[in-house]
This record gives structure tokens, sequence and C-alpha cells, in this order.
């Protein structure tokens, strides 16, 4: 478990990811519950289009085989 997470933080990034690196994470951003809540979401809308993207590519690998 990183640092921010356990202190209860959130990552800059907007999540409790706790990549630790980079310059943009030396300071830190804290975040509103409201504010988080959207972060989270639009990371969870990426996942899924990751997640899609994925099936669709297993679909035309599983074709060809």
């Amino acid at each position: 478990m990183s640092g921010e997470e356990e202190m209860g933080g959130t990552c800059s990034c907007g999540g409790s990811c706790g990549c630790g690196g980079g310059a943009e994470h030396s300071q830190r951003v804290y975040l509103t519950r409201e504010e988080y809540v959207v972060r989270l979401e639009e990371y969870l809308m990426r996942l899924k289009e990751e997640i899609q993207s994925v099936e669709d590519e297993l679909v035309e690998l599983r074709q060809v085989a």
C-alpha cells in the first residue's frame, strides 16, 4: 500500500493509484468528494472502453484461428 493510501488521501491524478512518481506528484492536491467522484467516473468510463477494445481484439483473433 502506498503512503497516500495509508494516509487515506488520494493521488493527484485523482485516484489512490500510488503511482508515486513525477514532478506532478511532488505537491499534494486534495480533491473534494464531488471532484473525486467525477474523476472516478471518468476513469471507469476509460476502463470500460479499454475492456471493449480488448474484447473486440479477442473476437478478431478467435475468428482467424
